[in-house]
Order: C-alpha cells, then sequence, then structure tokens
C-alpha cells in the first residue's frame, strides 16, 4: 500500500522545532509587536461589574427587584366593526430603590399608523419590520413591488389603526398628563412614587383590530367569506392589544426603545383580571384560569372538561358538529368570559365562533402546579391534523422542557390556530398551520404541514418557559429568548421524531457563518441583518456543540437548569446567562461565548499536512537500514530510468578494476565507528534515561505529527478519526485550549501502537462544530462528491431563449422601434 505521509523525518529534531515555532507574545489582543491575538482572553471588560443585583455567579444579587404591575379590565369585542373597547385599571409597585417622577407604557399598536417610526424608517426592500419584503433592483427605476405589500398599503391607508387613549386618571380621580411618542406613551405622576409604594390609575382605550393577513402582525383577525354565515367569520388573536407598562431595570432603568416590528417585548410580572364580553356563540381561549365557565359553558361542555383530565387522548369539549352550528348564523347576544391570571408578564386571548375545543390533563408531579390543562382552539380548517397533535405535542413539550429548566408553572397551556404562524404568550400560543380542502369536501395535510404543525407547538409552547417566566429582555437580546428556545425545541423535537430535520443542527448554520449578513449574537434585534439564523439557528447550534462537544450532557444540563431555576419570574441579561454557565458547569467558557456571541469569526480547521515519524534507536545496525529502505522506496529518476530502458553501460560497470569499498558500499553501511558511538550514547545515558528510552526502542510505536490552521478564526476543539490499514478507526479529542498560544497554526502529535498504521485523517467526521469547509477536513484529501443531471435539451425553449436575446440587441440598438413593436402588440 503506498504511503500517504508527507516524507519521514526525525522526530525529536521536528518536536524541537514545534516547541520553537509556539512561543508567540502572549500579550493583548492587538499589539505593536507581533500580530498574536488572544483568542482566550477573559470577558471582564466586555461583561458589566457584578453588583448587589447581578453578582459575579450569575446568580440575583441580594438586592436584586423588579417591579410588579396589576391588571384589571374590562373588555368589549365589537364584532362588525372589528373593534375593541376596553377600561383599564393598572396598579404599579415601585420595589426599585429609585423614585419615579413618570411611568412608560408600551402603545405597540400605534406601529400600524402611517407616521409611525417603523413605517416610516421601512426600506422599500422590507427591512425594518416583520411584514412581507419588496425587491428592488439595481436600475434607476427597475423595482417591483409585492402583492402582499401592496395590500398592506392599501389596507393602511383605508383603516384609521392605533390607540385612541383617553380619560388617563389617578385614583383620586385627577386627570393625569400623557406624552405619546411612537409606540410609547409617558403618563406623568401628580407626585414621585418613592421606593416601596404603589400608585394605581385607570385609563380608557380602544383601536381597530388589523387584518393579520394584509399586514403581517403578529395578531389580528383572519376573514372567512365562504363560511355558511351571511358575510361569513372571523377569527380574531389579540395580542399587544393593551397599554402595557415598559420594564424598568437594573440594567438600563426604562427600557423604553421604539417598537419596530421585529424586536419584541419585555415586560413586567403581574396579576391580571379580565373580562372579555364577545358574541354569544363566540369560544374565548385566553391566558389565565376562566372563572366562570358554568355561565358560558353548557352542562355537557362541562362534563367533557371534567372528562378531559384524565384521559388518555384529548376531549372534545366544543366537538366539530357544534362549531359548525355556530357557524351558521351567528347571534345579536353577548357573553362575558371572566379570565383571572397570576404572575404572568403578558396577556392574550382568542375569540372566534369557528372555534373547535379540546383538551387533555397532564399530570406532571411537581409540588406548586402538580396538574396542568393543554387545550387546543382551531377551526374545521384545522382537521384532523390538529385533533391528532396539536394538545399531544404541547404535552410533549412540558415533558421535555420541565426536565431542562422546571415544571411548568401554571394551570392551563394552549395552542390556537390563527392567521400568525407562530406566536407566544403566558399560557397561549397561536400557530398557523392547517388542513386543506380537497376536491371531494375531504381535508388532508402533507408532511410538511405536520411537521410545521408539530415544530411550531413545540416551540411556542416552549417559549412560555423562555421568555415568558425567565424574562430576558426580546427587544434588546432576541437571541436570549429564540436562541435558546429553538435548541430546546430541537431536543424536544429530536425525541419526538428524530427524522424531522429540526433545523438547530451545527450544519444547519453553515451557510450563514461564512455569509457576508453576518453580525454578531449580541446585536440588538432591530439591526440583525438576517434575524432567523442570527437569533434563532446559531445560538441554538452554539448551544448544541456547548452540550455535546465541549460540556458534555451531564455538566451542560445541571449548569443550563440552574440557570433557569435562577431566574424563573426573573430578569437575566446575557452575562448572567454566561456566568451561570461557567460558574456551574466549573469550565472557563470565556472563549466559547466571545468566538460565537461577540464576533462573525466562523469554523474552518483545515488539516494540512500529516508527517510520519519513526523513533531513531541510535543503533546504526537498525537506524541505517531503515534509512537505506526509505531511499529504495523513493521514485528512480526519470533519465536514469531512461538510460536504464535503452541500456546504458554505466562507466563503473565497463571499468571494475578501479572499484573500491565505496563503489561496492553504500553511506548507510555500518562501521565499528557508529557501533562505538552508539555504545558510548548508551553508557552516557542516565539509568532512568536508558530505561524509558530501551522501552520507547523496545515498542516501536507510530509516531505521527497533524498540522492545522484555523481558516475561520473561530478557535473550536478538534474532532479527529483516525482510519487504520487494518480497517479499524478511534476518536480523538483535542480541547479547543490547543490553540490558546497559537490560535492560527496548531501541530499535535498522535503516537499509536506498532500494528495500528494510519491510512487516512478525519476532522469532524460528524459534522458536529459547524465547520465551514469540510474538504480540507481529510488528509489525504478526498475526491469531492458532487451530481452530474443529464438531460434532454428543450428545442422549442431553446428558440425562444434565442428569440428573447435578439430581442434584446434589438431594443439596444433601437429603442423607438422595440416601443413601437410593444405599442401593436397591445392593441
Amino acid at each position: 500500500m503506498p504511503t500517504i505521509f508527507s516524507r519521514p523525518l526525525p522526530l525529536f529534531s521536528l518536536l524541537a522545532a514545534l516547541l520553537c515555532s509556539s512561543v508567540v507574545n502572549a500579550d493583548a489582543i492587538r499589539q505593536t509587536k507581533g500580530d498574536f491575538e488572544d483568542k482566550f482572553r477573559q470577558l471582564d471588560e466586555v461583561l458589566p461589574t457584578p453588583n448587589v443585583y447581578r453578582n459575579a455567579a450569575g446568580e440575583p444579587g441580594q438586592q436584586y427587584w423588579q417591579q410588579q404591575v396589576n391588571y384589571k379590565m374590562d373588555v368589549v369585542l365589537d364584532e362588525a366593526k372589528r373593534r375593541i373597547s376596553t377600561k383599564q385599571q393598572i396598579s404599579y409597585k415601585n420595589n426599585s430603590p429609585y423614585s419615579l417622577k413618570y411611568l412608560w407604557l408600551h402603545l405597540d399598536q400605534n406601529i400600524f399608523k402611517s407616521d409611525s417610526l417603523a413605517e416610516m424608517s421601512t426600506d422599500f426592500g422590507g427591512i425594518g419590520r416583520r411584514g412581507p419584503a419588496t425587491s428592488v433592483g439595481d436600475g434607476d427605476i427597475t423595482a417591483r413591488l409585492s402583492l402582499e405589500e401592496l395590500r398592506r398599503q392599501q389596507f393602511m391607508a383605508d383603516n384609521e389603526l392605533g390607540f385612541v387613549i383617553s380619560n388617563v386618571k389617578s385614583s383620586s380621580g385627577k386627570a393625569l398628563p400623557v406624552t405619546i411618542v411612537g409606540t410609547l406613551m409617558r403618563i406623568d405622576l401628580d407626585k414621585p412614587l418613592k421606593p416601596g409604594q404603589t400608585t394605581d390609575f385607570s385609563l380608557d382605550f380602544a383601536f381597530n383590530i388589523v387584518e393579520e393577513d394584509a399586514v403581517s402582525a403578529r395578531s389580528g383577525y383572519e376573514h372567512f367569506p365562504k363560511d355558511a354565515r351571511e358575510g361569513g367569520n372571523d377569527i380574531f388573536l389579540l395580542a399587544q392589544w393593551f397599554p402595557r407598562l415598559v420594564a424598568y431595570t437594573d440594567y438600563e432603568a426604562w427600557t423604553n426603545k421604539e417598537f419596530l416590528g421585529r424586536g419584541e417585548f419585555t415586560l413586567e410580572f403581574g396579576d391580571y383580571d379580565v373580562r372579555l364580553t364577545v358574541p354569544g356563540d363566540h369560544i374565548v381561549s385566553s391566558t389565565g384560569e376562566l372563572q366562570n365557565s358554568s355561565k358560558v359553558l353548557t352542562k355537557q361542555q362541562l362534563a367533557r372538561l371534567e372528562q378531559a383530565k384524565t384521559a388518555k387522548r384529548p376531549v372534545f369539549v366544543v366537538t366539530e358538529a357544534e362549531a359548525l352550528e355556530n357557524e351558521k348564523d351567528g347571534t345579536d347576544s353577548s357573553k362575558t368570559w371572566h379570565f383571572k391570571a397570576k404572575n404572568v408578564r403578558d396577556f392574550a386571548w382568542a375569540s372566534s365562533r369557528k372555534f373547535i375545543w379540546d383538551a387533555k390533563g397532564y399530570q406532571q408531579g411537581g409540588t406548586e402546579q402538580p396538574f396542568v390543562m393543554a387545550m387546543s382552539f382551531y377551526p374545521k380548517e384545522g382537521g384532523e391534523l390538529w385533533q391528532k397533535y396539536s394538545t399531544e405535542a404541547i404535552v410533549h413539550t412540558m415533558e421535555v422542557y420541565s426536565r431542562f429548566s422546571f415544571d411548568y408553572p401554571y394551570p392551563v397551556a394552549q395552542s390556537v390556530n390563527g392567521p400568525v404562524g407562530g406566536m407566544e404568550y403566558p399560557m397561549i400560543t397561536f400557530n398557523g398551520p392547517r388542513t386543506k380542502l380537497q376536491d371531494d369536501g375531504s381535508r388532508t395535510y402533507s408532511q410538511a404541514e405536520k411537521r410545521f404543525l408539530i415544530g411550531v407547538v413545540i416551540h411556542e409552547v416552549g417559549h412560555i418557559y423562555f421568555p415568558m417566566v425567565v424574562n430576558s429582555d426580546e427587544r434588546q437580546w432576541t437571541w436570549m429568548d429564540e436562541g435558546l428556545n429553538s435548541f430546546l425545541d430541537g431536543v424536544a423535537g429530536r425525541e419526538w421524531d428524530p427524522t424531522i430535520p429540526w433545523g438547530v443542527e451545527p450544519r444547519d448554520i453553515v451557510d450563514y457563518m461564512k455569509s457576508d449578513v453576518q453580525v454578531p449574537i449580541m446585536t440588538q434585534s432591530d439591526s440583525v441583518l438576517r434575524l432567523g439564523p442570527n437569533a434563532y439557528t446559531k445560538p441554538a447550534a452554539a448551544l448544541n456543540i456547548l452540550r455535546e462537544v465541549i460540556l458534555g450532557r451531564e455538566l451542560f444540563d445541571f449548569a443550563f437548569k440552574e440557570y433557569a431555576t435562577r431566574w424563573k419570574f426573573k430578569r437575566p441579561t446575557p452575562a448572567d446567562f454566561f456566568r451561570t454557565m461557567e460558574e456551574a458547569s466549573g469550565v472557563d467558557l470565556d472563549w466559547f461565548w466571545r468566538g460565537w456571541f461577540y464576533s462573525t469569526d466562523h469554523v474552518d480547521i483545515s488539516l494540512d499536512k500529516v508527517f510520519q515519524l519513526r523513533l531513531d534507536t541510535k543503533n546504526p545496525d537498525i537506524d541505517f537500514q531503515r534509512q537505506r529502505q526509505q531511499e529504495l522506496d523513493k521514485p528512480m529518476p526519470l533519465f536514469v530510468e531512461r538510460n536504464k530502458a535503452e541500456g546504458k553501460v554505466l562507466w563503473v560497470e565497463q571499468n571494475p578494476d578501479v572499484r573500491d569499498f565505496y563503489d561496492d558500499n553504500d553511506r548507510f553501511t555500518v562501521t565499528n565507528k557508529e557501533r562505538n558511538a552508539y555504545n558510548k550514547f548508551l553508557h552516557d545515558l542516565e539509568p532512568w534515561e536508558r530505561t524509558a528510552f530501551e522501552r520507547a526502542v523496545a515498542e516501536d510505536k507510530n509516531y505521527y505529527v497533524l498540522r492545522f490552521s484555523n481558516k475561520g478564526g473561530l478557535v473550536m476543539p478538534i474532532l479527529l478519526q483516525l482510519n487504520y490499514t487494518d480497517g479499524s478507526s478511534e476518536q480523538q479529542y483535542i480541547p479547543a485550549e490547543i490553540w490558546r498560544r497559537s490560535p492560527k497554526a496548531v501541530n499535535k502529535l498522535i503516537v499509536t501502537a506498532k500494528d495500528k498504521v494510519l491510512q487516512d485523517v478525519v476532522v469532524d467526521p460528524k459534522w458536529e462544530t459547524a465547520d465551514v469547509d469540510i474538504e480540507n477536513n481529510f488528509y489525504p484529501r478526498r475526491i469531492i462528491p458532487s451530481r452530474i443531471e443529464a438531460y434532454k435539451a428543450d428545442k422549442s425553449k431553446a428558440k425562444v431563449s434565442r428569440d428573447i436575446m435578439q430581442d434584446s440587441k434589438t431594443e439596444l440598438k433601437d429603442p423607438a422601434k422595440k416601443a413601437d413593436d410593444k405599442s401593436k402588440d397591445n392593441n
């Protein structure tokens, strides 16, 4: 078998050279001498200084605080006008050590105003909001406006959108000054609110509900014009629907960033008491527990709800037949659904006469919340897909997430079908996939729709843990909820069915990491160029690598659970997460956070060379024979080979009478001089040196030096698969610390048994580190597998293509003629 490695080199001389090359200046990240960059530099100067609110271990400090906000609301849904009207009472407790002269509230519905900051700053290409994008060409007037964008523009022009605020009063009835700044509102208090004090105030508000499909919002109504009822029916999803207190924090004070459509929310925990008055045939799903079920449900529905608590599979509380009956006529009557929710950071709800409702109890065994009711609400369009999988996916999510964090803390968990692809709120989620109506009236769903439903339910219910309980700031650090949740929904998804592509593996982020549109994960959400891979996939892939490759499951799971329990019902920052993961795992991970979260480096570790070495025995009878064999293994020079083929006789062969010792012996012939030197070498060794040396000679192991270069800049462990000539393989793990003093290139000595001869080496054979170029992971290099497709040329298409090209040339030569031709065609 031909050798696959570079020429063998003396072991000791090569090792000495490698040691010399590793001596580098390890001073600072940027310096005037050399080009050393410390990839393992600590994050001390980056992370905020620990204090009494957040300590150096990543825990809430001794004086940690957060505000408490309680809401009481009486809401009326005017179905005909698609309008919400509400009387709202708010109780705000100042737990901070500072006096507050005013309060800030979110008015997220104002984003739909034509003069909103989001609307005025939206690039024509769609940058700056969540909605559909348009595209713009390179020419002066070349542009393409999507039909979705046209519809959005028309809807916003035809409807008066945004909040109408009135009657802002203190508890004594005194009017409070109000200043509205885009999607924010400041209420000036009549006197400063001191630490520990509570202020109560009230206000009235109303707004016209947006059509979700028209403006691509996070909530709104969806219209079903083909339903039997005259005028059709609607599903109403209500979120970001009431003025909510902006979070006041120890790290930023008022977190009053304008809502631009992408960065979500950071809110305060509180208790809610909400009465929702809706048409009498509507079914309502909401944050909180239903307080008056006997007034809004029939006796039969109440019995089904009780039955669902112990059922193996979901039980219909409202059947499809009942929902279809509700769809037909509508009613002029109304019902008020009363909900209460404790210790939640937001409140959302949904209402429609189209809703089918199923439920299943989940006994999680926790002490705080031992029983949870999992429920799904969906129209007939949800069909068998929702009946089979929605509620079951809710339960599965709670089972998995609770292992990694804490028991689900609320009494209900809900999945509601509506026009939103997927959104999350305390105890309730909005999810989009549906079945498709067939020509015969039946409904079916594709594999993609099934996977979408299961995946989105897991993801959105997972958000009830992060950030609805672990209350991170989504407006500032989107990855803290989306990235952590995407990591966990990948875990839950693989435990549901590992054959489904969940999209959070290291290999899924490769294209983004090597692209020019990448920005650091720690970028504020509204400034991220591509939110999906930046806030969801990259941090999820990073955490997968941290768990599976760097820390191992035991250390990672312990540290992650510690983070979740520490910050349950509290507000963590990235520093709290980073510090907790290090403190609880016992592993310095600053290099990992710096590379993955603060830089745009990518992983590209290249295996450039492999040197095969053999230990010199110093015994000339052994070493000279080896060296002679190495010379014989070299290819014969071409001119010598051709001379021999032509039968040329050498001079030394023609004149044998003048041959001497050197003609009959090569330079590898051993003499007493070499043997005496060998004996002196052995004599001069210390006893321990001689023992070690003789053992190494006797074992006669194989020595290989692997030379790696870091082409992507991101330091990572090196995962090796060593394949041997006997058909066996071995996995080796080289920790990331090998790059500490030489982040651009390193060498690693690999020692194998005498009978373990390397055949080839592969870096990251299972694609576990998000290496962007796997082709330089092979030594020797492999032939790159690709595809070639056979096709039959379509001559008619080819002719059309030639005609188009000819027309293009004509237009360039004579634009007037081309315009005239178009005019004739139009006529």
